[in-house]
């Protein structure tokens, strides 16, 4: 068996399973690891957002610093506002051939998903 370690701290808030030091303070960098799978994939949404569209980019497998990153970079060459949400750039509006144009100059093999 293994030790046990506290996982909540009243003093630290919740504590990082890895290195054992506040979340928000972890050193064990979890947090940074790639989120994607590789598979870039393109897609125009409108489900759960009132009728509005949104373009997602998903599968980028950059860690949170470099998909902020993109993401400001796609916003600018769209001309729109947008989001990084669990690994997910959100750009507002329909932008699929402008985003797949741009990721395909960037080196990148984005494929066009959904209908």
């Amino acid at each position: 068996m293994s030790p046990s370690r506290p996982v909540y701290s009243t003093e630290l808030g919740r504590l990082c399973p890895g290195c054992g030091a506040a979340v928000n303070a972890c050193t064990c960098k979890r947090s940074s690891a790639p989120v994607g799978d590789g598979h870039v994939r393109v897609r125009r949404e409108t489900g759960g957002r009132g009728g509005k569209t949104v373009t997602t980019v998903r599968g980028l497998p950059l860690d949170e610093a470099a998909l902020l990153a993109v993401a400001k970079q796609l916003k600018a060459a769209c001309g729109s506002g947008g989001t990084c949400k669990d690994g997910v750039v959100e750009i507002q509006g329909d932008h699929v051939e402008r985003i797949m144009a741009w990721l395909t100059g960037q080196g990148w093999k984005p494929k066009r998903a959904g209908g």
